[in-house]
Parts: structure tokens; sequence; C-alpha cells
């Protein structure tokens, strides 16, 4: 899932991020309205969180622009004001949903997943595909009853795969979907998670369930068909250097910190 956050304070937008991250949501931070809108333009988004308070325009005129422009993904609106008449004007523009400051991140949390639930972007809580099993709410996956540790990175690919399953999803989707605006398309950085995911999903002589249609992307689950492998054709972490991973990656959207690996959201207060 990707997220548009837009938030001019940068220890919010940092520390909102970060909790994001760390929840497997790719996010992109825009500091300003304008900027809000430009990205918007050129990516596509699952979410976006709006400050009502943010450089010209609004965030209530953001909010009315999207909408004009025919983007319907959900939108949750922050404000420190709790006015009623505010709150009013921000679901009359095209808001999904209003959260006053200061809040608890894990209420946060608990609204971006209603709002995916009701838009139709956020499955059941388990997902399987033949014997693997995907637990959304946990974030772990199991195949066989045997758990797989797996990153936040590599659990958000699998997610989005698992979403997909017997559909071959290609390099630019899986990119537009699982990370950021840091994502540098010319590494191959999508090839070193599904070569990993390989390792821990097919290991000990399993069936194979991600496939390979050269040329086109990956699929998870069904039978492979015509110019589709199961192999990963080499180890692509071995030779090229340019790929970025999780522990390496550094990120430069706004004023936005690296996210760490932890899957859990304590009692965080913005």
């Amino acid at each position: 899932m990707r997220i548009l956050l837009v938030e001019d304070d940068p220890r919010i937008a940092s520390f909102v991020a970060k909790g994001l991250r760390e929840q497997a949501y790719a996010v992109d931070v825009a500091a300003n309205g304008e900027d809000a809108l430009y990205q918007a333009s050129i990516n596509t988004y699952d979410l976006a969180i709006l400050d009502v308070m943010i450089p010209a325009p609004d965030g209530f005129e953001v909010c009315r622009r999207l909408r004009h422009s025919g983007l319907r993904f959900p939108i949750l609106m922050l404000t420190a004001r709790d006015a009623t008449d505010d709150r009013v004007h921000g679901l009359d523009t095209g808001a999904d949903d209003y959260l006053t400051k200061p809040f608890e991140f894990r209420e946060l949390l608990a609204r971006l997943r209603a709002l995916l639930r009701r838009s139709g972007e956020l499955r059941p809580n388990r997902i399987a595909v033949e014997d693997l099993m995907l637990d959304t709410a946990a974030q772990t996956a199991a195949r066989g009853g045997r758990q797989i540790p797996l990153t936040t990175k590599e659990y958000a690919l699998l997610e989005y795969l698992a979403r997909n399953s017997g559909r071959v999803v290609g390099r630019e989707e899986i990119s537009e979907h699982v990370w950021d605006e840091t994502f540098d398309p010319f590494t191959n950085t999508i090839e070193v998670y599904v070569n990993r995911l390989r390792r821990k999903i097919d290991e000990r002589g399993a069936k194979p369930l991600i496939h390979t249609r050269r040329g086109a992307g990956y699929m998870l689950g069904g039978a492979a068909t015509g110019g589709m492998s199961s192999a990963s054709g080499g180890d692509p972490e071995s030779g090229v250097a340019r790929a970025r991973t999780e522990s390496g990656e550094k990120t430069t959207i706004s004023s936005a910190n690296p996210a760490a690996n932890s899957r859990t959201a304590g009692k965080k207060h913005v």
C-alpha cells in the first residue's frame, strides 16, 4: 500500500512516516499543497493523509482539487482545530474521515484500515494462496504451518503479490504500490526481493509458488504457463551492487527518517 502524507511540520511528518513504514506501508511526504498535487498527478496512491494547515493551497483546497481531477483514493484529514465547521467543510470538499491533533498513532492506523476496508483496497485479515497463509493484521506469513521470517519490505511485497494472486504483476506496478518515491527503477531491487522471497517460501523442495514471466513481471500461485519460470535464474544479489536493500536504503523524502524493520505499533502520540 502506498500513502501520500501531506504535513508541513517536519517533526510530525517524520514521526508518522516512520511509523507507517514500520507497518509495511510505502510513504511519500509532501510539505505543501503544490507538492502534494504534483505527487498525486505522477504517482499512484492507495490513500492520502492530508493536514489542513499546510502552505498554499491549504488542505481543503488540495482535497477539492484531488476530487475534481477524478482521484478517488480515500483521504484522511488532520487538523489541530476541532471546530464542527472545519470538519464539515473538510468532509464536504471530499475527505473521507477527520482526525484531530493530538492523536494516538494506533488510532491513526485504525482509521487508515477502516478507510481501506471501505474503499475495497484492504482484503480480509487472512489471505490464502494454496498452502501459503498471510495474516495481514499481524503481518506474518506461514506455509504448511511453518512460520516464514520476513523483513517489513519482504512482507509488503509478498502481501501485494498475494492480493493479486494468479495475475502477473509488472515491475512498474510493484514499485508504485510497494515502494515510495525514493525507488530507483534502474536498480534490480525488486528482483533481489523476489529472490529472497523465493528462497524463504519455496525452500525444502516445496512446490514453487512465485513464477516469473520474463519481460512482464511476477505471479504468486497458479500454474506456470508458457514463458513463465519458477527459478530465480541466478542470484542478483551476488553481482549487482546497485540494488538497495532495507538495511542500506537512504530515505530522502522531505524530513522523514529511514524506517525501521519493527512491525509493532506502540502507544505513540503526535
